[in-house]
This record gives C-alpha cells, structure tokens and sequence, in this order.
C-alpha cells in the first residue's frame, strides 16, 4: 500500500522534530558563543552533511561574519581565534579529523556537530553539538527506524537547528531581517 505525500511528510517532520525533544538551549549557546568569539569561520562536511554545513556558512555569511566552506578557493587559514565548524554525524570520517587536526595545529577552536558524541571526531573537538537522530552508520541497526533513508533524519536535523541558531544569532547580534537579506547574493 503506497502512503500518501501528505502522511510521509509529516511522520518526517514529526520525526525531525523528536530529535530535539532530550536536547535543551546549552547545543545553542554552545555554537553560536564559539560563533560570536571567532575572528573567521571555516565549516566541513561531506556527502549531504556537507550540504548542510554550506546553508549554514551562507547563514553565517548572511548575518556578516566571516564564513567559508573548506574546499572553496577563496577560504582563508585558519589560526588563533579562528573556528572550524565540522559534521561528523556517524562519529568519524577520515577527512573530518584530517581538517581538524591542521585546524587544532594551527591554534583554531572547533566545534563538531554529530550524532554520535563518543565518536573519534568529537573527542578533537572544543565543544561538541549532539543531534541525536538516525544517521548512515545506524540505519541498519534499528528495526523501527526513520521513515527517511539512510542518513536524511540526521541531515533533516542539521537543517533545523542550523537555522533555529541563526535565529538565536540574529538576536544576540541585533541585526534585523533586513539587514540579513541585504546580505544576500544579488548573482541570482
């Protein structure tokens, strides 16, 4: 029996939001101090969690700091008093603590946005930000599982609290709606 769009979506809402309901506003202030306290902000991630550590650099940007995704040519070094903000949902990815460990050489914080917080990439990090959602390395595990695939439950989850603390940043920042829009692109 085909389930309707209407049904989908709203048992992947509801699942989204679960996510949230063990975490409290300490993961807020958490990232977005280490946000307000740095100089230049690099963020990483890879495959879809990598997507969503770009929307969240084009927030950043948006709301006038200085932020870039590593790989872009135009992302400058890090050093002391910089931060490098990475998503290592299933606890470890080579590249991950590769960027990480130059990162923690060169004098820069991190903050590491995971599902896993026992996992070897959160242990390199300042502060670790725990999304406790279904990610690629759980999927199979679990009978009763997400209805979304794979790592998407996760990646769902980003997005959300990705944009829930750019709100939060906003506040803090005292910048308006229109001050972040007149931030964006107009090379659309």
């Amino acid at each position: 029996m085909t389930r309707s769009l209407s049904s989908m979506a709203e048992t992947a809402c509801a699942e989204i939001a679960a996510v949230f309901q063990p975490m409290d506003d300490t993961a807020i202030t958490a990232i977005n101090g280490e946000i307000r306290s740095a100089r230049k902000i690099a963020l990483y991630g890879v495959g879809r969690e990598g997507l969503m550590m770009k929307a969240f650099a084009m927030r950043l940007y948006h709301c006038g700091l200085g932020a870039h995704v590593v790989g872009d040519m135009t992302t400058p070094p890090l050093g002391n008093g910089d931060l490098l903000i990475v998503s290592a949902g299933p606890g470890s990815f080579s590249t991950v603590e590769a960027l990480m460990k130059v990162a923690r050489g060169a004098g820069a914080r991190i903050v590491c946005v995971t599902a896993q917080p026992d996992g070897t990439a959160a242990a390199l990090a300042d502060t670790v930000i725990t999304l406790p959602a279904q990610t690629m390395a759980d999927d199979r595990r679990n009978a009763a599982g997400s209805i979304l695939p794979m790592g998407s439950l996760y990646e769902g989850a980003q997005y959300v609290f990705f944009e829930v603390a750019i709100l939060a940043l906003r506040d803090d920042l005292g910048l308006s709606p229109d001050a972040m829009r007149a931030n964006h692109t107009n090379l659309e």
